[in-house]
């Protein structure tokens, strides 16, 4: 992989274009957005101490990031392509269409999808053996998960490809061996976030004292171990079957009175003004400076133990 072309230059485009080039990759970038270079400038110099501080070579960062006219141009010689575009199947049908006729032979063909399976939008394509999902989290140049999703016809061969692909990029591939809409990081964390609403719509806590209770506790937790792991050791020597035994039919019944919040516009705006009376005196770049920073340190802490 030497060439990589990158359709839609978002939040997540831009991520992925600063980490394909700090990888050595030539990008291409194409997006119809009139302030494409001003956003790609920005995005380079907010993302390039973030990957020096993942140990990559930054020198002439610039230098390997190419503005594209258009589609064709930026996958006229593209190794692999990563599709950034709306969450709406007829975008991603025709546009793969196009990325299946004007890509080279060999190229692989990814979408950041985060929620629509590949075989959605590839049932009118003659070959879709090299289409599949590489979905990232945001930003994907520092979360290292990729849920690697292939469709009903897509090969093996494209599933190693892209495994092998993002493993290069110091990313963390997850193949999901069965396609299912929102994927798995978004449906665990759709989970979280319907009994987050819940409790807060409840008077239960603030949005701020919730973020507290993860991040002092859940998410230490499972950025170390993750939820099954947590649990095995939760049950002590006995393990994971010791918890279930234990404690399995007290969580069922807790199953059963999980919050189902209304969210209706009157109690959607109330949340809306918590959340912004919570962290609403910051600005968005001073947050997600500090996100960033928090998150590069338990990356840096997780490795080196």
């Amino acid at each position: 992989m030497k060439n990589a072309a990158v359709i839609g230059a978002g939040t997540i485009g831009l991520s992925w274009t600063a980490l394909f080039a700090g990888h050595g990759l030539t990008v291409r970038v194409t997006d119809p957005r009139p302030d494409l270079a001003d956003a790609i400038f920005k995005a380079l110099e907010e993302f390039t101490p973030h990957l020096a501080a993942r140990g990559l070579d930054v020198t002439g960062l610039a230098d390997r990031v190419i503005i594209a006219a258009d589609v064709a141009e930026a996958v006229k010689d593209a190794d692999v392509v990563q599709e950034n575009g709306p969450e709406n199947v007829e975008f991603k049908k025709d546009l793969f269409k196009q990325l299946v006729e004007e890509a080279p032979e060999h190229a692989l063909l990814l979408s950041s999808s985060s929620a629509i399976p590949s075989t959605a939008f590839t049932g009118d394509l003659e070959d879709a053996s090299r289409v599949l999902i590489g979905h990232p989290f945001n930003p994907p140049h520092l979360i290292p998960l990729v849920e690697v999703v292939p469709g009903e016809r897509t090969s093996e061969e494209s599933v190693r490809k892209a495994v092998d692909f993002y493993t290069f990029l110091g990313r963390t591939p997850v193949v999901e061996r069965k396609e299912i809409p929102g994927f798995v990081g978004n449906r665990l964390q759709n989970a979280l976030s319907r009994e987050a609403i819940y409790l807060v719509e409840q008077g239960v806590v603030t949005p701020e004292d919730l973020d507290k209770v993860i991040t002092n506790s859940l998410g230490i937790r499972w950025a170390t171990v993750g939820p099954f792991l947590g649990s095995h050791l939760g049950g002590g020597p006995g393990g994971y079957r010791h918890m279930a035994e234990h404690i399995g039919k007290s969580m069922k019944k807790m199953w059963a009175g999980l919050g189902n919040p209304s969210q209706s516009p009157e109690e959607q705006e109330q949340l809306i003004e918590a959340v912004e009376k919570a962290y609403g005196s910051s600005t968005y770049s001073k947050l997600a400076e500090t996100r960033d920073r928090k998150q590069l340190a338990v990356l840096n802490a997780v490795e080196e133990n």
